[in-house]
């Protein structure tokens, strides 16, 4: 039975919205919340960017059974691997041993502003590669000694460590992450727009470099963005603080404002057309539903935006969530 998580972003809502939405997620029947981790939002005239790692602290302490994780961290520039090691520590001590580490290599937009060099795909695999070891060995209690390419530890221990194992889950939307996921993560996050292609590029490759080290296969999170809407109007509204995440350009800019302008320039159905409109429950539960049946994910999250964010919580809670348990209890699905 996979869990259902519900998606926290601080692109949109303020940090004190996002501890209200959790907590309206949890009484809605939620096992997990995921939330975002930005230094700048999408778009300059609608977006927030509090600071993740102090709203999760929030939650942990109003809510007492939902299950946490970061979607995602980069722990390559802004924050020394050892740093996100020590947050995710105590992330996991005040929250009851709840909490997930989700972490990926990132986008300029929260580099860039503060300085530093956004490298290709390749230097940031190449710093992620070392950043999983020293996050793990942290984690897993060792006074660790490292002398990397890019990073350098000594004698460094967590002396507030966490409660128990805390997950790694490294974001992967292709082959080679993936791969990395296998080898030095306990998960994948994935977001998933076609549940076919997610299998071909993210979860076979897993496996196969999972089966090829002789580890088990990656646990999966999905994700999946969608909009509740009656109409394409409504749906603009919902999608106002998102619109520029789908802008050209978005892993290599750093102003929001440029995001903004770009996605402005684009036709409204262009943009749009990149999400999946979801009127109503049926369509809501149809869209997920491959996740669990196709995909068959540990963790299916719902990345929803809405002109009611709390009425789609308990919507999603008390009509969705019992629809998709009752697919996943008959196993239906391809399953591969």
């Amino acid at each position: 039975m996979p869990k259902f998580a519900y998606f926290c972003g601080h692109e949109q809502w303020q940090p004190e919205v996002l501890v209200r939405h959790a907590k309206l997620a949890e009484e809605a029947g939620f096992d997990m919340v995921v939330v975002s981790e930005h230094f700048h939002p999408w778009v300059d005239d609608a977006g927030s960017a509090g600071f993740a790692f102090s709203t999760i602290g929030a939650m942990a302490e109003a809510c007492t059974n939902v299950d946490f994780a970061t979607g995602v961290t980069t722990p390559l520039f802004r924050f020394h691997p050892a740093v996100v090691a020590q947050a995710a520590a105590t992330l996991d001590r005040l929250s009851g041993g709840r909490f997930n580490l989700g972490v990926g290599t990132g986008e300029n937009i929260n580099e860039g502003p503060l300085g530093y060099d956004f490298p290709n795909y390749a230097g940031r695999n190449a710093r992620m590669t070392e950043a999983l070891e020293i996050m793990r060995r942290l984690l897993d209690g060792e006074k660790l000694t490292y002398d990397g390419e890019h990073y350098i530890t000594d004698r460094a221990k967590l002396y507030s460590p966490p409660l128990g194992t805390v997950p790694i889950w490294l974001a992967a939307g292709g082959p080679k992450s993936a791969a990395l996921a296998a080898e030095k993560a306990e998960g994948i996050i994935t977001s998933v727009k076609d549940p076919a292609d997610t299998l071909e590029k993210v979860v076979n490759p897993a496996r196969e470099a999972a089966e090829a080290a002789g580890r088990p296969s990656p646990k999966l999170l999905t994700t999946r963005w969608s909009i509740h809407a009656q109409n394409q109007e409504e749906a603009w509204e919902a999608l106002y603080a998102w619109r520029g995440l789908r802008a050209p350009g978005r892993l290599e800019a750093v102003d929001p404002a440029d995001l903004r302008a770009r996605a402005d320039e684009l036709p409204r159905e262009e943009v749009l057309g990149r999400y999946s409109l979801v009127p109503d429950v049926d369509s809501i539960v149809e869209t997920y539903r491959p996740l669990v049946t196709d995909l068959d994910a540990d963790v299916v999250t719902f990345q929803m935006a809405s002109l009611d964010q709390e009425a789609l919580i308990e919507m999603l809670g008390s009509e969705v969530l019992p629809k998709l348990r009752m697919l996943a209890s008959q196993g239906g699905g391809s399953n591969v």
